[in-house]
Formats: C-alpha cells, sequence, structure tokens
C-alpha cells in the first residue's frame, strides 16, 4: 500500500531501524501498527502515541496533550498524546518512545476470550437391569 502523505512516510523511515511497522489509513489520518497492534496515529501531520499510567508523565513534563476531537456530546480525548517534536530530530529516542507507546499498547489488550467447546457432554448411560 502506498503511503500518500509524506510525513507518514518520514515517521515510517524514522522509525524502520526497529522493524516491522506499518501504516494504514483511518478516518482521515493513519493508525501506525506493529505486530497487529496499533501503538500511534497520525492526524493533520501530527504524531501521538499511545499513553497509559506508565508512560504518561513523560508526555506531560515535555508540555504534550493528548489528542482530542469534537464529539456528539462535547470533546473526547484519546488516550494518544502529541509526541515531543525533537524526536525527529534524535531517531534513536523516536524509537525508545514508540517502543514506551507499543509497551502501553500492549498493555491496553484486552485478553483473549477462553474458546468455549462446541462438543456436547456425553450423556452417561445408566445400565437398568431387570429384576
Amino acid at each position: 500500500m502506498a503511503i500518500e502523505s509524506d510525513f507518514v512516510a518520514t515517521v515510517l523511515d524514522l522509525l524502520s531501524p526497529w522493524g516491522g511497522v506499518t501504516a494504514r489509513r483511518m478516518f482521515g489520518g493513519y493508525g501506525l501498527y506493529r505486530q497487529g497492534l496499533m501503538f500511534a496515529l497520525v492526524a493533520d501531520d501530527v504524531l501521538y502515541l499511545k499513553v497509559d499510567a506508565q508512560n504518561r508523565a513523560a508526555y506531560e513534563v515535555a508540555g504534550m496533550e493528548p489528542f482530542t476531537y469534537d464529539g456528539k456530546n462535547g470533546t473526547v480525548s484519546l488516550p494518544y498524546w502529541e509526541a515531543p517534536s525533537d524526536l525527529f530530530d534524535d531517531p534513536d529516542a523516536m524509537i525508545e518512545w514508540a517502543k514506551g507507546a507499543f509497551g502501553a499498547a500492549l498493555r491496553a489488550r484486552k485478553p483473549a476470550k477462553a474458546v468455549k467447546s462446541k462438543k456436547k457432554p456425553k450423556k452417561q448411560r445408566r445400565n437398568i437391569t431387570k429384576n
């Protein structure tokens, strides 16, 4: 799939030493994936990385803000925060922050549901003896 955004192509290029990062179009932007798991998004040429309690402090210290949009009932905030702009000058730092976002995505995964057996339990036969 060809990437139509120069910005997304730049982000993918910066993350290429880490390997396995792909981009998919979604809602006018892009989702960034690794091992089938979305860990970042790009909207209006801004990179947002997945954040949770374990990595949020770094974003707050850097003065970053969460991704928000106007929903039906007001402003909606997603667990993706803007990546610091200096990461674009330091590929190693970009990869480290991306790894942190990927870790947040891993922690946010819902556990797989247990697969129920489709087999019906066998009825127990009772031996009936006549007297």
